[in-house]
């Protein structure tokens, strides 16, 4: 019963600290995303791959690291390859890489 009522006193606590009034000169920070930043995205059977604003080049590694496939996009374009199922690494030219889940 004891630790139900602490919890309890601490949310109400943590609730009471984000009600208090904001001054008038605060701004709250944006993360910015960057629309035309290269992506790979799992789907049904097969990774999307969009470029961006330059030219990509794309390592699909398998779970093991094994290279599997270099696909190469050019500007602005957006190519599906098909893959098996499975999980997948996929690095874009050393910026960076990503867990990709093709369903």
């Amino acid at each position: 019963m004891k630790r139900v009522v602490y919890i309890a006193v601490c949310l109400l606590a943590m609730g009471g600290a984000y009600a208090l009034p904001m001054p008038d000169n605060f701004l709250p920070q944006r993360v910015e995303t960057t629309v035309n930043a290269p992506a790979a995205q799992g789907a049904e059977g097969r990774i999307i791959f969009t470029a961006g604003s330059n030219d990509a080049t794309f390592n699909v590694y398998s779970i093991t690291g094994q290279l599997v496939k270099v696909v190469r996009v050019s500007a602005d374009q957006r190519v599906s390859v098909d893959f098996p199922k499975g999980f997948y690494i996929v690095k874009c030219s050393n910026q960076w890489s990503r867990k990709v889940i093709v369903r």
